[in-house]
């Protein structure tokens, strides 16, 4: 437990600024799911969602969703 969480007497597993967020509806949902498959990039752990070995992206690109290219 971190020093700054033991201080604030918080226990849980969620980040302090954590919000639920119910999916409205299509559109939502493909921000949403192109959101988690760029955010690799965005915070340059990746030159692009290809390249980022832990993501769910080559199983999308597989099943057509994606083209293998998409955010590069």
């Amino acid at each position: 437990m971190s020093e700054s969480r033991f201080d604030k007497r918080e226990r849980a597993i969620w980040q302090r600024r954590f919000w639920e967020h119910q999916i409205q509806d299509e559109r939502d949902f493909i921000h949403h799911f192109d959101y988690v498959h760029y955010n690799p990039v965005k915070h340059k752990l990746a030159q692009s969602p290809k390249n980022w070995q832990f993501s769910s992206f080559h199983h999308h690109v597989r099943q057509g969703v994606y083209a293998l290219d998409w955010g590069s």
